[in-house]
């Protein structure tokens, strides 16, 4: 195989669809906690409700929550993953080096 003009290769693609799914459980996961912990805090209700409602508006248009799985900008989907912290890098080792390589222009 070799590489696509935008840094990485067929298998980048395929194995990007198989795992963003898993990554956006986990990351909604993590949001679920969050949101736990508003619900739980010493606030009074009113003030709970509306900063809850504040944050899931926030978080429901991150890519980490939705995304266009399109395969002209998976690599700037994931550079967005990897820099706000819903993938790491461990995250990012069965994809090619090439597209890593592309990640991390984006990241600089």
């Amino acid at each position: 195989m070799c590489g696509d003009i935008m840094g990485f290769i067929e298998s980048d693609w395929k194995l990007f669809r198989s795992k963003i799914a898993i990554w956006q459980k986990n990351h909604i996961d993590k949001l679920n906690k969050i949101y736990i912990e508003i619900l739980n805090s010493d606030s009074n209700p009113p003030e709970k409700f509306w900063e809850l409602e504040k944050r899931i508006n926030n978080d429901k248009k991150h890519p980490g929550v939705v995304i266009q799985v399109k395969r002209s900008t998976m690599i700037y989907n994931m550079a967005i993953l990897l820099r706000d912290g819903v993938i790491t890098k461990d995250d990012l080792e069965e994809f090619s080096d090439e597209l890593k390589e592309s990640i991390d222009v984006i990241l600089k």
